[in-house]
């Protein structure tokens, strides 16, 4: 039985060692699997936090968003409001353009009428002429009229 009895001893020193080995196996694998569960926990915490950076970002796109189409509203009442008052200043300019062509007109009439009538005028008067000491001349004679003078139609 020595024979059986140290085969027993071997198998139960072997055992000892599986056991042994087990044991740290099985600790290692705790170890293992709680390394991964704090790591699994860090970066569901960092998942978190991205995932509300990202919501954060989204809002805020959205208000950048909205306040791109405020201002563009607002651009278009400026531009309307820009464009209306060019259409007046436009219709002020038009209504100018005319003021001054018929004030032009009207005074190119005037002068042409007086460069027409001056020497029509002086036609029909030059038989008297006034001179400068109130003495009117007529074909070499002076006669003295202290207030009106008349001429003599031709």
């Amino acid at each position: 039985m020595a024979f059986g009895l140290g085969k027993l001893q071997v198998l139960e020193s072997k055992l000892d060692i599986y056991e042994d080995l087990s044991k740290e196996m099985l600790d290692k694998l705790e170890r293992a699997v709680t390394t991964i569960s704090d790591n699994s926990n860090k970066i569901a915490i960092v998942l978190e936090r991205h995932e509300n950076r990202l919501d954060e970002g989204e809002r805020t796109n959205m208000t950048i968003i909205e306040m791109i189409k405020d201002h563009q509203k607002y651009d278009d009442r400026m531009f309307k409001a820009m464009d209306s008052k060019f259409n007046e200043l436009d219709k002020k300019v038009e209504r100018n353009t005319k003021f001054v062509i018929g004030a032009t007109a009207v005074l190119a009439t005037i002068v042409t009428i007086a460069q027409v009538a001056v020497p029509i005028w002086t036609r029909v008067a030059s038989p008297a002429t006034l001179t400068g000491s109130g003495v009117l001349g007529h074909a070499g004679r002076d006669v003295y009229l202290p207030i009106v003078v008349e001429t003599r139609k031709v």
